[in-house]
Formats: structure tokens, sequence, C-alpha cells
């Protein structure tokens, strides 16, 4: 009940305003940097390395920069050189600088506690000047008031009216769309002020017409509210439907104004505008005699003056009465040729009885500047003269009665309007801003006993804000005290627009509520919008307010409450002393509230207070009395004595008590059958686990206890908030029964006498049994106390309905179910199931047998809802046990899931295979391990078996177990589905582990019905690869060869590795959808099917679905696709250089990353035979890489995979595809391996060569050089070796010596092998061939060799 600031809102992108009104601050980065990649794009590729290092810490430039920009918004204001005018309804921003402005607009927002709070954005930014030099040197903001019936008080639009250095002044929408400009003096407007409608507070006081008042250094123009507001209407209609039809804006007719030359005064530099007053007879005779001397006349009537108060130099202060009628208004020269044209008051021109002007006209008009009309002498009457001061602002006070005056000297003076002086000044206020608030009392809180007839009352309170203190201060007038202070901080402006909204009046006004705001601070740094709130209490003294001696008392006792080292009876005495002295109602009862809400207070201390106060309202007069505050006493103390009596009841039970064998038969026998998946249950959530000393089971703290219990019309409930957590409650109440430790019956009892409803007290129960699921497992007499429970409750009047017979559904069981459904503790809703199915079924059984009075089975509606209810629960308690399994040590799996059977049966069709799907890739399962699970599953279905200790062995039999439960849900298309989405999805969070990819894409080979396969391969594709495989390609295209890391990091988004199996993976994904395409007409479609008791689920579509309702794509453009991603795979894993697209022709290139069912032109025919070369070369590239990474494979000793060795196979098929000759890269194939001195697989390659004479001489000249290796070019040249070169036949030596045995990669060869390649060579040339005898005489050196020793 003091003075409070209140966050109400707040202003974004304060940066976006800045860099836009201030840019050079931001000149020196962009433009830089453009010309240096000017420079650079010439070149191949040149990178910025300026930010590399960031790349090792990348929050330390972020952070840096971040630091640098708070630290330079503090320093240096930029604000501060802005001119700022909020709107009076807060929902508009206008921001200014020179000539440059941007306007923000409200949006409200939902925050992370789900509260709605208002954020300013902008909305539109734009320079607005429109002649040469001008700036903006004044801004107002006014929402201007809806004409419709239906308004409530919310403004229809708000209008920006802008004042120029150059004295135009111009009137903007919110979106910036100009309105009306007039040029109403050639000076800079200094301030723009407005006056609108104000309700009169007495029946006497004179209603004041809206005004917009606009200060120039010697001149003042003052324009009538009703005439601009209805010419900004019809602007604005004006231009809503030229903007609609298309044409052009057609100038307005000027507006109709009154100007005063302001006389007597050196400088102004702001004013306030009072309106039309009327001095009495007394004051009229005072100025005649003064003005005229003693024999002065004075006319009959005071006549209506209106009067303006300046401030400046020389006088400080003046006031100026301009009479009504001495001056006329004034109207351009537009305006007067049609004068004669008017028949009524001249303040309607604008409304439209000018007549608009044409376009010719418009154009001639602005190629000459408007005649400015001079200005009515208007002579100050008084001042307040001090030939020192100088006066900087004036802030009226919203009753017209004061003014707050800053001036140089760092003081605020407080002026009395109507008398014209000075009647309190503050001191040490340098810069100070201005504001004012208007408070109303509220109903109730006068006496009536003293003043019962008298109207209600309005404060006034002086809002100053001293910038270089930081502080904000508010002061009570004329001469009160200061009634609150706030640390705000040096870098804040106080927004006071001293206005509401124009064009209402008496007639329209009634029935508003006006939301406007009066004063408004903004925090220049954060851009926290918050407003002042003041209680009119503190405008009244403390000998005429009972509510400030009250107040005074609750202060105390809050203070009292604070302490934390109180004796009980202590607190207990002054408590009471303080609620009895304090005599408004709401202040008692706030009071008590303080005190039941207080930890620290023992429940004894709060029951004798709460029956003090009670007894003491009970011995007041009735009549006087307050009724609520009564009836809060008395159910507090109500609930005081609930709590102790349940607290006592709290103690071990040691009566021995009869067990129910009867009843508790039947549970056995349900425990029986799941007492095996609970035992695995509970060793899954057996482990460790953080926990809280709030959440620890202590006693519920009394003050806990009353807040969630209130009586409502005589009855007890518990409080329902969205947020509110039951347990700590229910386990007050139930705990103590459930475990044990409290006589049921008699807890039962006193909670019934209690007056809470038995659905209630279900509530608490089921909430404490399920919440608490651990202890509960823990207790073995849990069940039967349960069962206890639910049979005493299900007794209570009130509980089952009296008209249930057993054959339709009950609301007390289905409450129960539904609470169970809704629960994630699946082991103690499951318990909790079978318990209520039990005492539901004993109770249909009574009731059979007191109707039919015969031993027939009964069979109802209900035990079916139960028998249904159950086998859901036992579903989920088997994939709940799945869902706890722990990720494996070193995993990046995510937080255990928990499901229930709502959100089971909320989750759709596909809601069970979406959680084991998470699970397998949690635990990171391999694809054949899953394959060969379930393929045992089908072949051995057993039902039960022994707990296993191992981790993999547990995973597998609880999978099993699951996938028994849910034989359709979890079919092996279904799950291999699910978990091939899951997988690509999880790659696609986090691309740099190709593992998720390459995983994805086995679970989608092994989907054996080619309808799914076909439609989740092709929503993978369109969904998460066809963009990063598009980039992929361009960025290789542009690069020219494989690219680096960095490349592939910012245009990829992973690395140059990830990017190698990335492009793996989309050629087995393509070949997997080309295989699903091709088989989809031989199968038929699969039915989509669940268990009979998930039947009910309804929810978003399951994955399968969607894949069913894919539609049939495009072969040859899945093939064409699928070439590229080959050759992107080969060049990247053999670092290759290559540009991709360059490779096909037009059609080829437009038909690339396009909807695979779209039909494409793709290329066909010949092709072009440069293009087929280069296409060729690039498979010869990638055989001759493959080629050495098998030798480097085989010299490391490491074992090369089988997909290593399927890259001739690849280039082979896709030979046929580019035009390309197979037996070509045969030939270049059998030569790369000889040359690498990998003869035995060459061996393998030749057999399906068909051209063997070309290979025979190439394979003569590989002979050759190793040949000519041996003889000539080995270090180890020995005398036989030089005989035998010398025996050879000239032209034989000769070639030999012409061979280069350094294009032998592995030029040491054994010569067994070199004799058999020779051979091959005999073997292949013909007799006649030109080279057969060189072959010969190869085969004798080669043998030679071999012969020697």
């Amino acid at each position: 009940m003091s003075c409070c600031l209140l966050e109400f809102g707040r202003v974004q992108e304060l940066r976006q305003v800045r860099d836009f009104l201030f840019p050079k601050q931001n000149q020196s980065g962009p433009e830089e940097k453009k010309a240096q990649a000017g420079t650079v794009a010439e070149n191949e590729l040149t990178w910025d390395d300026s930010d590399w290092d960031s790349w090792e810490n990348p929050d330390s430039k972020e952070d840096g920069s971040q630091a640098e920009e708070e630290e330079q918004q503090q320093s240096s204001p930029w604000l501060q050189d802005c001119v700022l005018s909020l709107s009076p309804c807060s929902d508009l921003l206008v921001i200014a600088r020179e000539h440059k402005a941007g306007f923000l607009s409200a949006k409200w927002r939902t925050d992370e506690s789900g509260q709605e709070e208002m954020a300013l954005t902008v909305s539109w930014s734009g320079t607005l000047s429109a002649e040469e030099g001008e700036c903006i040197s004044s801004v107002i903001c006014i929402p201007l008031a809806s004409q419709k019936r239906s308004s409530t008080g919310r403004p229809d639009w708000t209008c920006i009216v802008i004042g120029f250095t150059s004295g135009y002044v111009r009137f903007y929408t919110e979106s910036g769309v100009l309105l009306l400009a007039q040029l109403l003096h050639e000076d800079p407007v200094l301030r723009l002020k407005c006056r609108t409608y104000e309700i009169p507070r007495h029946p006497g006081v004179t209603e004041q017409h809206e005004e917009l008042s606009i200060l120039y250094p010697a001149a003042l123009v003052t324009i009538d509210g009703f005439s601009l507001f209805q010419s900004l209407r019809a602007c604005r209609n004006q231009v809503a439907r030229a903007a609609a039809a298309g044409s052009d804006v057609i100038q307005p007719p000027p507006l109709a104004y009154k100007k005063f030359g302001l006389q007597d005064m050196d400088t102004i530099t702001d004013h306030c505008s009072l309106g039309i007053t009327t001095l009495s007879v007394f004051d009229q005779m005072k100025n005649a005699s003064i003005l005229g001397g003693f024999h002065a006349s004075v006319k009959g009537s005071p006549p209506a003056m209106s009067h303006y108060i300046t401030v400046g130099g020389g006088p400080y202060t003046g006031f100026y009465y301009a009479i009504e009628g001495s001056s006329q208004p004034l109207l351009s020269h537009v305006a007067l040729a049609v004068a004669s044209k008017l028949t009524s008051a001249l303040f309607s021109a604008a409304s439209g009885w000018l007549g608009w002007k044409s376009k010719n006209e418009e154009e001639s008009v602005q190629k000459q500047k408007p005649k400015v009309e001079p200005a009515t002498p208007l002579p100050v009457r008084f001042g307040l003269p001090d030939s020192r001061r100088h006066g900087e602002s004036i802030c009226l006070s919203p009753c017209n009665t004061m003014a707050g005056v800053t001036d140089d000297f760092g003081r605020v003076t407080l002026l009395d309007v109507a008398r014209g002086i000075a009647i309190r000044m503050w001191k040490g206020y340098r810069d100070a801003q201005l504001g004012w608030v208007q408070v109303s009392e509220a109903f109730g809180e006068r006496d009536t006993a003293t003043s019962p007839s008298m109207p209600r009352r309005h404060a006034q309170f002086l809002v100053i804000y001293a910038p270089r203190r930081g502080i904000l201060e508010v002061w009570g007038t004329q001469h009160g005290p200061r009634v609150g202070a706030f640390t705000v901080g040096k870098h804040c402006r106080l927004l006071y627009a001293g206005h509401r909204l124009m064009g209402v009046n008496s007639v329209t006004s009634q029935g508003w509520q006006i939301h406007t705001q009066q004063v408004c601070l903004f925090d220049l740094v954060s851009g926290a919008l918050r407003a002042i709130t003041i209680p009119f209490h503190l405008a009244l003294s403390d000998k005429k307010s009972e509510r400030a001696k009250d107040m005074h008392l609750l202060r105390r006792l809050t203070s009292l409450l604070r302490s934390r080292e109180v004796e009980p009876a202590l607190l207990e005495s002054e408590a009471q002393s303080v609620l009895l002295d304090i005599k408004h109602p709401a202040l008692k009862k706030q009071a008590l509230e303080s005190l039941l809400s207080n930890k620290n207070a023992p429940v004894s201390c709060l029951t004798g207070v709460t029956r003090a106060l009670l007894d003491s309202l009970k011995e007041q007069d009735p009549e006087a009395v307050d009724e609520s505050l009564l009836q809060f006493c008395s159910s507090q103390l109500k609930l005081l004595q609930l709590y102790k009596d349940v607290q006592l009841l709290h103690t071990p039970d040691t009566s021995p008590t009869e067990t129910e064998h009867l009843s508790l038969s039947g549970i056995e026998e349900d425990l029986a059958r799941v007492r095996p998946v609970l035992q695995r249950y509970t060793e899954m959530n057996s482990r460790p686990s953080v926990s809280f000393a709030q959440d620890s089971g202590g006693p519920l703290p009394v003050r806990t206890f009353l807040s969630q219990l209130d009586w409502v019309n005589g009855e007890l409930k518990v409080i329902k908030q969205p947020n509110m957590d039951w347990t700590q409650l229910g386990s007050f109440l139930f705990w103590g029964c459930l475990s044990g430790q409290s006589v049921l019956q008699r807890v039962c009892e006193t909670l019934q006498e209690s007056g809470i409803s038995p659905q209630q007290l279900l509530s608490l129960l089921l909430s404490v049994w399920l919440n608490r699921e651990k202890e509960i497992l823990k207790c073995s007499d849990a069940v039967s106390n349960l069962h206890t429970l639910l049979s005493t409750l299900s007794s209570m009047k009130g509980a089952v309905e009296e008209s249930w017979d057993g054959q339709c559904v009950s609301t007390w069981w289905q409450q129960v179910r539904t609470t169970c459904v809704q629960s994630e503790s699946a082991a103690a809703a499951l318990l909790a199931a079978l318990v209520a199915q039990r005492v539901a079924k004993s109770a249909i059984t009574k009731l059979a047998e007191s109707k039919f009075q015969e031993e027939w089975e009964c069979v109802s509606l209900e035990l079916e809802q139960w028998v249904l209810c159950i086998k859901q629960l036992e579903d989920v308690l088997a994939l709940q046990t799945l869902l706890c399994l722990p990720p494996p040590q070193g995993s990046t799996g995510g937080a255990v899931s928990r499901c229930s059977v709502k959100t089971l049966l909320e989750s759709g069709r596909g809601g069970v295979a979406d959680c084991v799907s998470k699970l397998i890739f949690r635990q990171g399962m391999p694809p054949d391990l899953l394959r060969d699970i379930l393929q045992r599953r089908r072949k051995n279905q057993t039902t039960e078996q022994p707990l296993q200790q191992g981790e993999e062995e547990r995973l597998e039999e609880l999978l099993e177990c699951v996938c028994q439960r849910f034989p359709n849900s979890l079919s092996l298309d279904v799950l291999f589905a699910h978990c091939s989405w899951e997988h690509v999805v999880q790659w696609n969070k986090d691309p740099e582990v190709g593992q998720y990819l390459e995983r994805s894409v086995e679970f989608l080979k092994m989907i054996s019905n080619p309808h799914i396969q076909l439609g989740i391969s092709a929503m993978m594709w369109h969904t998460f690869i066809v963009k990063r495989f598009s980039a992929a390609a361009f960025l290789m295209e542009k690069v020219g060869k494989a690219p680096k890391d960095r490349l592939c990091r910012r245009d990829v988004g992973m690395g140059d590795a990830a990017v190698r199996s990335f492009l793996g993976s989309c050629v087995q994904l393509l070949q997997a959808l080309m295989e699903a395409d091709s088989g989809v007409e031989d199968v038929s479609a699969p039915d989509m099917c669940v268990e009979e008791v998930w039947n009910s689920a309804e929810g978003p579509v399951s994955i399968v679905e969607l894949a069913m309702d894919q539609r049939s794509v495009h072969y040859p453009l899945v093939q064409h696709h699928c070439v590229l991603a080959s050759l992107l795979h080969a060049a990247m894993t053999f670092s290759l250089r290559l540009k991709p697209l360059s490779l096909f022709d037009s059609k080829g290139k437009n038909a690339f990353f396009r909807d695979l069912i779209s039909i494409q032109l793709l290329p066909s025919g010949d092709m072009d035979p440069n293009l087929v070369a280069v296409r060729q070369e690039f498979l010869m590239n990638v055989l001759t890489g493959w080629v050495k990474a098998l030798a480097d494979a085989e010299e490391n000793g490491v074992k090369h995979s089988g997909t290593e060795d399927t890259w001739p196979s690849v280039c082979m098929e896709l030979t046929s595809l580019l035009q390309v000759n197979t037996d070509i890269l045969r030939r270049h194939l059998v030569c790369e391996l000889y040359n690498q001195g990998l003869d035995l697989r060459a061996e393998e390659v030749i057999m399906e060569v068909e051209d063997k004479d070309v290979l025979g001489s190439q394979l003569l000249v590989l002979m050759g050089q190793r040949l000519s290796f041996s003889l000539l070019h080995s270090q180890s040249q020995t005398k036989p070796n030089m005989e035998l070169l010398a025996r050879l036949p000239p032209t034989l030596c000769t070639w030999l010596k012409a061979m280069n045995p350094s294009e032998l990669r592995c030029p040491s060869v054994p010569l067994s092998q070199s004799s058999r390649l020779i051979n091959k060579v005999i073997e292949m040339l013909p007799e006649n061939h030109t080279q057969y005898s060189f072959a010969l005489n190869l085969l004798e050196a080669v043998d030679s060799l071999q012969a020697e020793p």
C-alpha cells in the first residue's frame, strides 16, 4: 500500500533503431568488408581469416562484443540525443534524430511463465524531412478516439505530429504515411503540446475545448481540436481510398489556426495552455483598475480569455491572456481565395467545406513557397521576473491548477497558475524532468460517518526525475511530503504526455474506461517501461486519515513477521494487539492473511489470534461488522482446527487390525500375474536419484495447508490451480494410512466430518499414491491399505451415485480410471486400478445380490471398462520398463522418456513404435542386432524367461516382452520405419555424426514392403537430404575439386569427413528408393492396424501412414540423382578434381534437385563426344584412386571392407548411364593394377576385357617398363644382366632404353609375376601382330633372368 514502480512493457530492437539513427557508428565495418571482398572475387578462392581464432573459442567474440556494446550504451547513452514521444496509451513510441525517425508499436507476447507482456518493436523507420537542411525539433503522439458505438475507450489510431526547424508541422500515421503538412511560421518549432477533453470534476466547472499548441521562438500557434480531429480523419480516409484505387493523394486544404506574437519576453523555451478562463467580477475590477487607472470602465460581464504561460528569460515566467474574439482564425492564401464560400464557423474548414485542390493547382502551389500569415501581437500580462534565472521547461498539472517549472539553477518551482505566484521550490534537481500523477479516491475509502455526501476526491502528485542523481521522487502537493523515492539509474527518460485521447466529449465518453498512462519512466539501457502507482491515502495527513494509522500498524506487523528470532508468546500477543487496533476491514484482513502465510508462526499462535479476532467481531454491532471478514476468520479457524486434528491422528497404530483375506484374494491373483513385470520395473527405477530438501516427506507447513483449502458456500474445497501440486496435502492426509502408521477408520471419519467432498478426497489419495511410487513399491501393506481406503471412501455419502446400477459407467470409478491413465507412474497406476477394480466388482456383486437374490455372475459395462483399462496399463508398464533402461556409458542419448496411457492414445497409431525407436537410438543398437532379436521373437514365442543380468541380455528380454504385447504396433516393417526416421532426425540435429544417417539407411533397407520403403525414403530425401545434397554439389561445382573442411562447414553444415559419409549414404538411399519403386507394382499395400485395446488411439498421423500416402517417384529422375551422388561420393573419397554439374548437358542440369515425383526432361540420345571424354577421364581417375588406396591398405596391413571393393563395379555401372565405353575402363583398370604390382587382381579383371589386342599392346609397354627397370635402372646391375642386354636384338634394346620405368608405381616386381604377365600378353596378341616378336624376345629375356642364380 505504498508507491511502487511496475514494469508494464519493454522496448525491443533498440540496437536496430540506433544503427538507423546513428549510421556513422557502423560505417567502418560493412563498406570496408565489401570492398575487400570485391578485390578478392577475381581470384580463385581467398577467404577472410580475420575471425579464424573464434573457432577455438566461439563464445569469446560474441561475449566480448556484447560487453563492449553494453559499456558503450552506458557510457554514452545515445537516446539522450534523440527526440522521444510516447503515446498516452503506451502503444506507440517515436524516436527521432535530425531528419530520421523510427516508430515502435506495441505487440503482446507470452513469456516463459505463461504471462502476457507488452513489447514495443519497430513498425516503421525512414526519413521524414522534405525541405533541404531541416531537422526534427519536436514530436508528439496524439491518439484519436474511435467514433464507433461499440468503442470502450481504446484509440482508433494514433497520429504522430512532428515539428521541424524549418517551421513546418507535419502529421503522420503509425505507418509513416504523410497526412497533412503546413508551414505556420518561418522559425524552428520549439515545442508541441496538446490539451484534450477532461471530464469535469464538479458541476460548475466549464468544459475545456481540445487544442494543439505549437511554440516558436517568438510566436504561439493554436489549432482547435475539433477541426483538427475532423481533418485528420478525412485525410486518413482519403489516403486509404487513394491507396486502394492506386491513384495519387490529393493535397488537403490547410488548417484553421490562431497565431499570436508573444511580446515582452527575451527568450522563450517552453509553454503550456490552460484553455479558456473567466475571471470573477472582483478580479475583473482589480485588473481594470491596475491597467486603466482609477477611472477605468468595467464591462458588465467578464470576458472569456485564453490563458497561456511561457518560461524562458526576461521575465523567468510570463502569463499571457488572449481575449476571445480579438484574434480571428487565420487561413493561408488558398483558403482566403474561397473565403466567400464559407457560411458558418471557420473552424470546420478542414472537414471538407473548402473543397479539395485539383492536381494542377497542387503542382503550382508546391513550386512556390507557402505564404505565412502575420501574427496577432499579444503582450505579457505579468510575470515572475528573475534576471539571472532561465526557465527550461514547464509541466501543467492534470487539473490545470498548478505547474512545475525547471530552470538552469537546478531548481524546481511549483506555480499556482490561477494566482500567478510560486508556492514551493525544490533545489538540487539539475536537468530535472517532471510529470504529474492524478489519483482518485476509491469507493469505500472515505469514512461515510463523517462525510457521507461529499463527492469523490482527487489528489495530485508531482513526479521529479533527477538524472544526475539517478533518483525518481514523488511529492505530494501543494505542501505535502515526499511519499516515494526510487533509485532508477542515470540513463532514463521521464515520459509525460500531458494529454489523453482526442475526439472525446461529454456524450461519447459516457461508459468509457480510457486506458492511458500518466507518467512513464523509460530506461534507456535495458529498454524497460515502468509506470508509477500511488495510493490515494498518501495524500492525506496522519491527523485526518485512519487509514494511515492502519498502514503504520500493518507495517509494524510485517516487520515483526520478518524477524526470525521471535518467541511464539510475544508474536501472538503483538499480532493480536495489532489486529484488534486496525480499524479498516480490508487492512485487518490483509494483516490476518500476512500472519497466516508466515512460515515461522506456530499453529497455536495462529489459532489464538484468529479466535481473538473472531470474538471481537462477534461482540461488535452486527450491522457495522464486515461480513466477508467475519466469514474469513470463521473459515480459517475451522481449517486450523482440522489441521490440528489430522496432525494428532498421525501416530503409529499399535492396535491389532483384522485382515481382509476374502476381499484381497482376487488382488493376489492379479498381482501374481503382473509380478514379473513389476519386479523388472522396480529394478529399473531403484537407481539413486537427486532429491531436494523441500521435496522430502516432512510435515506439511500450516501455511501450505491453509493456502490449498478454502471454504466456498459452506463447503470445504481444495483450491485448483494449474501449477499446484496436491502431493504434499495428500501425503499429510493419507500417507499415515497407506504406510500403516495411522488408524484408517478414525482418519476417514475426521475427513468426512470436515466437509471435504469424497471426490476431492479421492483425488488427493490418488495423487499421493501415484506421485510416491518408489515408496509405495517398497511398502508391503500399501495395497491392502489402499483397498481399505477406497472401500471407505466409496461408502461415503455422495461418492457413488445412488442411481448407479452397474450397467452404466459410474462417474466415481471413471475418475479413478481417468487419473490412472493420465499418470506416468506405470506401476502405481496399475496397482491402483487393480485395487479399484476389485472394490468396484465387490460393490457390483452386492448390488446384484440385493436386487436379484440369485447366484448369477454379474456382467456389467463398468467391469468391461476396468478390463480394458487394466490391459492398457499392463501394456504401458511393460513399455515403461523398457524405456527406463539407462543408455550405455559414453553415449549421447537424452533423458529417459515417460509415457502413460493417455499419451499413447494421443500420440496416434505410431506412438508405441516412436517410443521404442527413440530407445533403440538411445541404446545405440545396430540394425542387424535388432533384426536378429525380432526374428528370434517370431520363431520362439516364449512368454516368460528368467531374469538375466547382462545389459544386452536384459535389453533383448525387455524388447521381446514389449513386442509380444504390441504385435501389430511393433511389426518388423513398422519398427524399422520408425527407427530409420528417428536416426535421420537425430542426424539432422548433429550432421557431424555420419553413423546416424548410415544406420538410418540400413534400417530403411530392412523394410520388406516396398510401399513403406518407398514412402520413407522419399520423405527422408525431400525433408532432410536434398538441401544439403544440393549445397554439396554446388560447392564442388564452384571449387572444382573436393572441398576442404572449412568450406564444407560453411556451405553444407558439416566437416569434409562427414560430407564424405553423407554422400555415400545418399547413394544408398537413392538406390533403395529405386528398388522400392521397382517392386511397388508386384506387392499390395499393407493394412495398418493396431491392437484391439488401442483402437481408440487418436492423434498425429504415424510415419508409416504418411509413407503410404506418398506419391510414386519418377524412376529416371531418381536414377539421374543417383549418378550425381555417385560422382560426388567418388570425388570426395579419392580427393579428385571435378565439376560435377559440368558433366551433364543443359537438360541434365535443369533436372537436378527437382521434386522426385515430377516429370523432367532428361538427357537422351548420343551425348557430346567432348562431354563423354571428360566423363571417361573422371571414371578412370576414380579407378586409379581406388587402386592406390587398395595398395596402401595392403601395404599397411589394413583389411579392406566389402563396400570399398565395390568401386570398380560402381564405375562399370556408371558407364552405361554416362555413355562411356566399358571396355576402355576395364583395360585401364587392368593396367593400373599391373602398374601397382597387384597382378593377381589384374588377372581376374582380364577375363572380362573384350578387346584383347589393345590390352596386349598396353600391357606390352608396361612389361617393357618393368624389364627396363630390372636391366637398366636397378641399383644391382650385374654382369649377367649386361651380357643379356648385349644379346638382345638392337631394336628391342633401343626400345627398352626408351622406356620410362618412373611411371611404374611399383617397379620392383618378382620375375615370376613378370613372366606370367608376358605369357598373358603373348596369349592376347595374334601371331601376325607387329609387336608379337617383341613379346617373344621379352619372354626370352625374362626366362634368362629367371635362369640366373
